[in-house]
């Protein structure tokens, strides 16, 4: 099995994958190897189709099952070059609306980080739209505050953008970095180095706990309410789409349900 694990790390590698779509691959593979016990080079789509059910009985997410199945066609297609067409269909996935904080919300979150470094950090990540793990690789370099833009690099799927620096963001963020060598990351840790994504994720944490906000929302909140309030304001959706990095613009159009002002208008007739 390890020969077969060691051979889709490098195929992985080599076409540019990102670290943790190759952990994730590597682990569902181990995964069907040790369901499938032998002749791991066969194709067997019954076999394959058993080993998703039992995904599914033991209660993984359609989304982690079509990883699952994109992952051992990774395996068949690009490692053992099987020809056979894997006729299997993808699960549905669970259609849910994004958990978005209103602006009175991000303002009480905002005002009760005492921290001055980590009420900027939580403050660009909302006004830039970053995922965490964006929010804690970011690099002297990457900041123009000149012309109020940062440089995303790499984000998700190994795709570059770029997305806005707010204005009123300018001042802190030039003495934070004020000394800093270009390659040195923005926010660091006392420690040196950058912050972890745990710590990150700790900071948002305390954050809404003292700010009393009873939503179940995460540190990715910040970045669905970047989105919301940007189309709440009139953006068109496009923009939205290229600010947040997304390749399908359907991905971005569900925050459209979540900002739909008809909806927001019509009142109740209780």
């Amino acid at each position: 099995m390890q020969k077969e694990l060691d051979q889709v790390e490098r195929e992985l590698r080599i076409g540019g994958y990102s670290p943790k779509t190759i952990k994730s691959y590597l682990h569902s593979l181990k995964k069907y190897f040790d369901f499938k016990g032998v002749d791991f080079d066969t194709l067997d789509q019954n076999n394959i189709k058993d080993f998703l059910l039992q995904c599914e009985r033991q209660g993984a997410s359609g989304e982690s099952r079509n990883q699952t199945l994109s992952a051992i066609k990774f395996f068949y297609y690009k490692v053992r070059h099987v020809n056979e067409k894997i006729m299997i269909r993808s699960a549905k996935k669970k259609q849910s609306l994004p958990i978005v904080l209103s602006r009175l919300e991000i303002d009480k979150i905002l005002r009760s980080v005492t921290n001055s470094k980590h009420q900027l950090l939580l403050s660009l990540a909302y006004g830039a739209g970053l995922r965490v793990s964006e929010t804690v690789n970011l690099k002297v370099a990457d900041m123009d505050l000149t012309e109020l833009t940062v440089h995303i690099k790499p984000a998700k799927g190994q795709k570059d953008r770029i997305s806005l620096i707010p204005e009123k963001l300018t001042k802190s963020l030039s003495g934070i970095i004020s000394g800093k060598r270009a390659n040195d990351f923005v926010f660091a840790s006392e420690r040196g180095g950058k912050l972890t994504t745990r710590t990150a994720q700790k900071v948002f944490e305390k954050a809404i706990k003292k700010a009393g906000i009873n939503k179940r929302v995460t540190f990715h909140s910040l970045r669905h309410s970047f989105a919301t309030h940007l189309l709440e304001n009139g953006v068109d959706v496009r923009y939205v789409q290229e600010l947040l990095g997304h390749h399908n613009i359907r991905t971005t159009q569900i925050y459209t349900h979540v900002t739909n002002p008809m909806l927001k208008n019509i009142k109740s007739p209780l």
